[in-house]
């Protein structure tokens, strides 16, 4: 008799709970809050790239443990404690105005919000293989909707608040969305399905193939590209938006940037089974370095909000294809690996970015619209799942 394994509302709720807590609200809340740090309390731009780069630096932290510890990422205490950390890291930064105290902040962040994703990233793998694909999208789809709450906050307190404020709302808020994400079943394997003959020939692992081990490599190296380039806009849209419209606008292009993250990795799902993962993959990557040009070389409240749709329907999908596809490859700790190589980027990308925001938010957009661009270009050689795993 199999196993019982957890209902689709058993993993999709508290993931989608865990996946808004880690990195919509804990690690992207930062965005909104960046321009009212600057305004308020004297965050010069070099020094919000610096507290971006340690964020950064401490998911890749998150990342090297989950890859040499595996053990971590299966096991409910790490899990919960991530996500524990991850809302007192937030409300460590409205209790400071030292720039090294939130530094280390954002460090343990990261660190927190990688343990978490690579935890709901292994739920949703092993759902997945029980025929939930779509539904894993939507637990993806958990960052967008941390996304808007962290945009709907600051929109609300951009009048009468102060950057504290929005700091104590964001750690209230994750507070509400740990104890939704508690009760994830992390670990809880389903039971293995029998296994069928392996064809003549098929004798290796399919991650050990060299077919696949190519087409692994391209997609980490267009993860790793991914990373540096989308990571510009991440951090700084906002900012730029703001430079050239009004302040709501903003924030208010943020909330955007979270609504049409919601469904994205869910349709993107819905795209890859019909087309190949790697062409979904490609497009996707093509349209957000068109999106991020848009308010580098415009300005206005239509292009600032269109660029907020652009960014968002297509980052979150551009994730979930990328460890999707990382996972039907059967290569060992895939998820921690391209992980790894988005964390490096990240670190990269903010650190390029800082010299040219001497001359303002633009150039820096242009540079991230080129690094996506050129991350588009290793998945001509990422080859369709039924040719790679055979």
């Amino acid at each position: 008799m199999l196993q019982k394994t957890p209902s689709v509302w058993a993993v999709v709720v508290p993931g989608a709970a865990a996946m808004a807590l880690a990195m919509g609200v804990g690690r992207f809340g930062f965005t909104p809050i960046l321009p009212l740090m600057q305004d308020q309390a004297g965050l010069a731009p070099e020094q919000g790239a610096q507290l971006a780069t340690a964020n950064y630096l401490g998911y890749l932290l998150g990342a090297v443990l989950a890859l040499v510890r595996p053990a971590v990422t299966s096991s409910v205490p790490a899990f919960r404690a991530g996500l524990v950390v991850q809302v007192a890291s937030l409300a460590a930064m409205a209790t400071t105005a030292s720039v090294p105290a939130w530094a280390v902040a954002r460090v343990c962040s990261g660190v927190a919000s990688a343990v978490v994703f690579i935890a709901v990233a292994g739920v949703v793998a092993a759902h997945v293989s029980q025929g939930g694909a779509r539904s894993g999208g939507w637990v993806y789809g958990g960052i967008g909707g941390g996304i808007v709450l962290s945009g709907v906050l600051v929109l609300a307190l951009e009048g009468a608040g102060t950057w504290s404020t929005a700091w104590w709302a964001c750690a209230g808020t994750a507070a509400v969305l740990c104890a939704a994400a508690w009760i994830l079943p992390v670990g809880r394997s389903p039971a293995p399905v029998p296994a069928a003959a392996p064809a003549p020939g098929a004798g290796a692992p399919v991650g050990s193939r060299p077919g696949v081990r190519r087409s692994f490599v391209a997609l980490v190296v267009s993860y790793f590209l991914e990373g540096a380039g989308y990571i510009i806009a991440g951090t700084f849209l906002v900012a730029a938006i703001r430079a050239t419209s009004p302040g709501w606008i903003g924030s208010s292009a943020w909330v955007v940037v979270g609504l049409a993250a919601l469904p994205s990795s869910a349709l993107y799902a819905r795209l890859a089974s019909s087309f190949p993962p790697a062409t979904v993959l490609r497009t996707a990557l093509l349209v957000q370095a068109a999106g991020m040009l848009l308010p580098a070389v415009f300005s206005g409240s239509g292009v600032a909000l269109l660029a907020g749709v652009v960014f968002g329907g297509t980052f979150l999908g551009i994730v979930s294809l990328g460890m999707g596809t990382g996972a039907r490859m059967g290569v060992p700790r895939s998820a921690a690996i391209l992980t790894i190589a988005f964390s490096i980027g990240q670190i990269l990308g903010p650190l390029a970015a800082a010299p040219l925001l001497g001359r303002g938010y633009a150039p820096a957009l242009v540079l991230g619209a080129v690094i996506v661009t050129v991350a588009a270009i290793p998945t001509l050689l990422i080859r369709s799942d039924r040719h790679a795993a055979g």
